[in-house]
């Protein structure tokens, strides 16, 4: 995934159309953190490339224009402040992009311009809606759609506008038919507008800061930065908390922000709004409500009463929704791994033996051989896959176990795949750097809990680790050579024993008080 930043100083913004409950407290001890950190950060998650770019808005009266005011887009940027620093009639917007590249055969650096100015930073992943051919790089092709889209201020789309049709009506309609996850930061030059916004389900990070009294600055930024000096804070790792709540995530949806400047003193403004989904199917998806199903009996313990022929017919129906679900499973992976161009099966005529595109987070459970097991049938054989396992206690830990005997179960069904175990160990009570970095990557999650799952996701990530020398199929513990996964793609299986009751506790609950009980759990 990418990273994606945007820091805006001299705009007086106006955020009562949002009706929030609540806006980051101002504080004496005050997160201080420069743009070098924030692209530190960023970095990690765009290795391929990363680029600023500044958008400087200046009323007409300095430039002797007949506008009411003109803006500029700078390659040079510089460390801001708390925003304090801004000119009063100069408003400054940073544009950071950090790229990982995994679509297209043409390298791609964000941010992106165009040649009418407008410019984006995006952190996705088009599988739908908008059209991206295979040689195709998504954020391109985005920037192409939205650049067609229509330029009037929303409000005034629906009544006066006199958008003609090209591409998709307004920002709101294009982002609402767009399938995949994505976060996005976007300048729409000609109606002086920013648009930012997540996916409706949350699936890219995109964290905020709202302005305050002592920090003036609107921030947004797809992680936080680890920053160069925490004053006056009481910020312990042990507690696995900070004292200074300076980011929140943003909510899924869109917002827009048009800017404007005053008559008066010409001094910037900023009204940011939150719209409403345009896709009828998206909303109603949104909206729709799991409904609670008590089982009866019944169906849960088969009478041996009944007949061979309704017990075939209900094993017939169940086989039927099994099959559905894997046939869904399967589409979503092809789709995942197939749209890519950054990786071949054969280059220049060589086959390349130590490619490795595509991992698994994988504990040996069910939701990771599931997408394993998937995950053989769509990808290309000649590459290998690495299976990457987090372990706390060696080779004595559950999910160690049962990762070598889900590796053994693979190279059964599928013995012309060469999988790659990869053992992950680590000591919780040595991960006091880990655990910094980690806190500040879960920002503003910061439970033990979420510090505990961020660790083994991080330790996974990371992919660094040892593997079982000679063939990547041998088994044999004793010649254990250090690896590192280079797969840049990461595939992880979560949430169907927390969405489907698979835990053990679900089934005393049930036991105890039926499916209330289970509901409450």
């Amino acid at each position: 995934m990418c990273g994606i930043a945007l820091l805006v100083s001299g705009i007086r913004i106006d955020l009562s159309p949002l009706h929030l409950d609540s806006i980051s407290p101002s504080s004496k001890a005050q997160l201080v953190f420069s743009l070098d950190d924030l692209k530190a950060a960023l970095k990690r998650r765009g290795p391929d490339s990363l680029g600023t770019k500044k958008l400087l808005l200046l009323p007409s009266n300095t430039l002797n224009s007949g506008n009411s005011w003109v803006s500029s887009v700078n390659e040079e940027t510089h460390v801001l402040g708390n925003g304090l620093g801004v000119s009063e009639y100069l408003a400054e917007l940073v544009f950071v992009g950090a790229t990982l590249q995994l679509r297209g055969v043409n390298p791609v650096s964000q941010p992106l311009v165009d040649s009418s100015g407008n410019i984006l930073v995006y952190n996705g992943e088009i599988f739908g809606g908008i059209g991206v051919g295979s040689d195709n790089n998504d954020t391109e092709i985005l920037m192409q759609s939205l650049g067609k889209c229509c330029s009037c201020r929303y409000q005034e789309h629906t009544t006066t506008c006199n958008f003609k049709g090209q591409g998709k009506g307004s920002v709101p309609d294009l982002l609402s038919v767009m399938k995949g996850p994505w976060a996005i930061i976007y300048w729409q030059e000609s109606s002086k507008t920013l648009w930012f916004g997540r996916d409706a389900f949350g699936r890219r990070s995109l964290l905020v800061h709202w302005p305050t009294m002592d920090d003036p600055r609107f921030l947004l930024s797809s992680v936080s930065p680890t920053s160069s000096s925490l004053q006056g804070s009481d910020f312990e790792v042990e507690k696995g908390t900070s004292g200074i709540k300076f980011w929140e995530e943003l909510s899924c949806g869109i917002f827009s922000m048009p800017v404007d400047a005053t008559k008066s003193d010409g001094r910037f403004l900023g009204e940011i709004k939150k719209h409403e989904w345009t896709n009828v199917m998206l909303k109603e998806l949104i909206e729709w409500e799991r409904v609670s199903v008590e089982p009866k009996s019944e169906e849960l313990h088969f009478s041996r009463s009944k007949s061979l022929n309704a017990e075939c017919d209900t094993n017939l129906a169940s086989s039927v929704s099994v099959q559905n679900v894997l046939t869904a499973l399967r589409e979503s992976m092809m789709r995942r791994i197939s749209q890519h161009k950054i990786y071949q099966a054969v280059t220049f005529g060589a086959r390349q033996k130590e490619t490795v595109p595509v991992a698994v987070l994988f504990s040996g459970g069910l939701d990771s051989m599931i997408l394993a097991a998937l995950l053989d049938e769509c990808l290309d054989p000649n590459y290998e896959i690495d299976l990457l396992n987090v372990s706390f206690d060696g080779e004595s830990a559950p999910d160690r176990i049962s990762a070598k005997a889900g590796v053994k179960e693979l190279r059964r069904v599928a013995p012309l795949r060469r999988w790659r175990l990869v053992h992950i160990d680590a000591d919780l009570s040595k991960l006091t750097w880990e655990k910094k970095h980690v806190l500040s990557l879960i920002n503003p999650a910061n439970t033990y809990m979420d510090l505990n799952i961020g660790i083994a996701l991080w330790l996974a990530a990371h992919g660094e680790g040892w593997m079982s020398e000679g063939s990547s199929n041998g088994i044999d513990e004793d010649n254990r050579v250090n690896y590192i996964s280079r797969a840049r793609i990461l595939l992880v299986g979560s949430g169907a024993d927390e969405q489907c009751a698979g835990y053990g506790r679900h089934k005393t609950k049930y036991r105890h008080g039926r499916s209330a009980s289970v509901m409450m759990s």
